[in-house]
This record gives C-alpha cells, structure tokens and sequence, in this order.
C-alpha cells in the first residue's frame, strides 16, 4: 500500500503518520524547505476546542449547526436527519456541514487528541491572549510549532519518505480512481492521495475571485499561509470533486498591519473605540466577549476604506489588567498627548475624529467597569452603538493602532465524508482521493473557533486509516 500526502501541517503529518503506523509505504511530498514546513499550524497557538481532554466543549455541536450554511432546502435537510445510507445523491454532494461528518469530528476529537499525546505531545489548560472568554480551550504545551516538529520526528521514525521543496500539480487517474500524484519533480504513483495542502489565502488571484476585489488588503496571519496557494483544491475540483465552505470567506483576525511575526492579533479593541480613515466609528466594538465576536468586528474593518482601521484608547486603557496579552503585536502604539496630535500622526482628519470621540463621550453613561467580563457599561443614543466597557475617552497619554483583517485561512474547500474521502458532484466518494485539514471545505458565515487544528488531527488521522484499510 503506497500513500502519498500532500502537506505537512497537522492534518499533512496526522494522515502520514497514521498511515505509516498502519502499516502503508508513505511519501509526504511539502512546497516549503524543511525547517519552513508545517504550514500555518507551524505558527498558531493551536487552540482546541474541547473541555477535556477527551471531550470537546459543550457548544461545539451547536455552533456549528448555527453556522452550518445557506438558506439548504427543507427537503435536503429532512434527508440528514436520516442515516447517512438513506441519503441521496444530492444530500451527499451538498454544500453544508453535513451532521454525519460533524458526529464523526465529535466522535474522533478525544481519541485523536489521545493519539497525538501518545505520538509525543502534551496538552494542558494554558492561557490564551482572550481577555474574555465564552468557551473552553485546551491547547498543546508549545503550540503549533511543538506539534509540526514532534510529528515530523515520529513520522521520519516510522518510515515516512519526505519530499520537501516539491509542489503538487495534478491528479493521476485511471478509470476514475486516483493513482497518482503530479509533482514538481515527476508523478508518483499510489494507492490513494491524501489532499492537506490548505486552502488558498496565499493565492491573490483565487482570492480575488472567490472573496473579491477587496482581498488586495488581506493577508494570511502567518508565513506559513503563504505557501497555501489552492492547487489541492482546484486538482480536485478538475476531476469532478463537490465543492463545501464559503469560497466566498475566510477566517478573520485583527492584527498590526505594521508587525511581521506571526499572528500580531490586536484583541484589545474592546476597550476603546474604533475609527476608519475618515475618523468615524462604523462598528460595536464590543457586543460581547472577545472570543466570541472578535471575526465579526473583524470582518467590518475589512469593509471599511482600504481595509483598515484605528484602535483608539486612553489612559484607562491601563485599567484592564495584563490588557498587553491581548495586543500580540510587536509594534509599540501610536501616543499622543491631545486627540488633535494623534489624528495628525496617524493621518485622519482631526475635526472628524474629536467630533466622533466628543458624540461618544457624550453618550457613555455611569456604571461599574469591569474588564475582565461583559459589564452591559454601554451607550445611549448612539449609532452604532457600544455594548460593553463603554468609557469615555478623556484622559491622556491618547493610543493608537491600526487594525486590518488578516486571512487565517479560507473557508471553500473540498466536500468529504466522515473518512475524509473526497465527494464528487454525484455525492459519490473518488476513489483514492482524501482531503483533510484547510483543502476540506467545512466553514460558513462565522468560524467555531478553535476548531481548524483540531479538524486537521481528526480528518488527517481518518483519512490515513481509511486509506489503508483500518476502518470500514
């Protein structure tokens, strides 16, 4: 049994590992030289999205049916509700998160965490950079990073081949089944090929089609997303593979465009006002905690002028405690003694902006602040209105920075089952042909955060086993 797997972030190194435990020949062909592989998951935090270690958070399910699609027909829904063996054609190959797959992430999470601290990794309650929270998160000791070299160590022990500096270029059929892999550097064949070679945030021209015109202003959230430029995507969708996700969004976070490391997230915004270049708020900056709401007002910065927008507090700032675990960014703040000064250093009309901060000032109201929950301190009478930690903004040393919406990944992808195998157009599997992590499409309108390394494991490890016969 000869496996080849394309990518080797979390969902890359899960599949080739599994497969290469289960005893199949496995090459893990990589873009990136090795010391640069490993994707984005080489620069998250790697948050999880469970309460223990085996079981995930109790709004997982929820949040994810919340967000699982379109308007889908009525119809096609009732047929989900059936065994997936009672499905037709067209409930298979549908564009949702369909509630099989989504019972087998739920199913799999705990075991593949297990898996993954028998491969070497430990996994603990570690704080996160969210000052406020609604959710549980267990996180790998290390991160991203510890899992990309841990996995790379067990998976060269266990006999993977790798391939780095080789990019995919198609498929190999034969009959309809998958044979082969198209590389850089010649074809390969195989048995089966596991797609985990990301989405396409590193690839203007498909972002340009997909999300629009407006993507000249994202840009992924690390270095890694770079080399994610959609080839696992389109070679699927050239034979024939069913299309799931939002092509038209991406997971978004708030960072220093100024900052080149990885993730500079600005998660501070709650606690001041934001402004686009015209100096007017155009958001709640605070509709609840954080974690929760951090992509939506992220996704409305994004809409603004060129894609970007001010953070702007005071001195009460100070108030929030250990506030600098939220601002991620290397970059020190723009500061200033009155709001005329720092309009002028971070070139928006100061008329304008002390004309938003004096209607804002004016409509905060008395309450007690606290940080480090929603407090409901909100405005009266203003539109957009601001829902929590409203103070007014009064007392110098004034701040600023600037926030643009980064690409975390994006949404559209591939459709699959709960074995990871890719669907084509007829709701039928391609033989051969797995597709896990980003490459799997799975998101819609808004991300169950916490749950994009977590899917990877899972689907890797589902991928790689069912490939090799291990499951049924």
């Amino acid at each position: 049994m000869q496996i080849v797997v394309v990518g080797s972030g979390i969902a890359g190194l899960s599949a080739a590992l599994s497969a290469a435990q289960a005893g199949a020949r496995v090459t893990l062909v990589e873009r990136a030289v090795e010391g640069e592989h490993g994707g984005n998951t080489r620069y998250t935090e790697a948050y999880l999205r469970m309460k223990s270690m085996d079981e995930v958070a109790d709004d997982f399910v929820d949040h994810f049916m919340a967000n699982a699609g379109g308007y889908t027909d009525p119809s096609i829904v009732q047929e989900m509700v059936r065994s997936y063996d009672d499905w037709s054609p067209l409930a298979r190959s549908q564009s949702t998160v369909d509630p099989d797959l989504l019972t087998a992430f739920v199913e799999h999470a705990g075991p593949t965490l297990r898996w993954l601290e028998a491969s070497g990794l430990r996994f603990d309650f570690l704080p996160t950079a969210f000052i406020t929270t609604t959710t549980t998160r267990l996180l790998p000791v290390g991160g991203g990073w510890a899992m990309v070299e841990t996995l790379t160590s067990a998976a060269r022990d266990a006999g993977v081949e790798f391939r780095f500096a080789t990019t995919a270029r198609g498929l190999a059929m034969d009959c309809g089944k998958v044979v082969g892999l198209e590389t850089s550097r010649g074809t390969i064949d195989c048995n089966a090929v596991i797609l985990a070679c990301g989405g396409f945030e590193g690839n203007p021209e498909m972002l340009a089609h997909y999300v629009g015109p407006g993507a000249v202003n994202l840009r992924p959230v690390a270095r890694g997303g770079h080399y994610n430029k959609g080839e696992g995507i389109r070679m699927a969708l050239a034979i024939g593979a069913a299309p799931n996700g939002d092509f038209g969004s991406y997971h978004a976070e708030p960072i220093d465009p100024r900052s080149g490391i990885a993730e500079p997230a600005i998660f501070t915004f709650p606690y001041g006002i934001l402004v686009n270049k015209a100096g007017q708020r155009f958001t709640d900056e605070a509709p609840g905690t954080v974690d929760a709401h951090y992509e939506s007002v992220t996704r409305r910065i994004y809409e603004q002028r060129d894609g970007i927008a001010w953070m702007i507090t005071d001195a009460g700032l100070d108030d929030v405690p250990n506030w600098q675990k939220g601002s991620r960014t290397d970059q020190p703040p723009v500061t200033a003694a009155t709001i005329a000064e720092l309009a002028d250093q971070i070139g928006v009309p100061a008329t304008a902006l002390a004309a938003t901060i004096n209607q804002f000032n004016a409509a905060c109201t008395q309450g007690a602040f606290d940080p480090l929950r929603a407090d409901g301190l909100a405005t009266t009478g203003l539109t957009p209105p601001k829902s929590n930690w409203a103070r007014p903004i009064a007392r110098g040393p004034f701040r600023a920075w600037p926030v643009i919406s980064a690409n975390v990944f994006t949404f559209g992808g591939l459709k699959a089952d709960r074995h990871a195998r890719v669907i084509d157009q007829d709701g039928q599997p391609i033989p051969g042909l797995y597709a896990a992590g980003e490459t799997m499409g799975i998101y819609y309108r808004t991300y169950t955060g916490s749950t994009s390394v977590l899917r990877g494991a899972v689907f890797g490890r589902q991928a790689a086993l069912h490939a090799c016969g291990a499951v049924a």
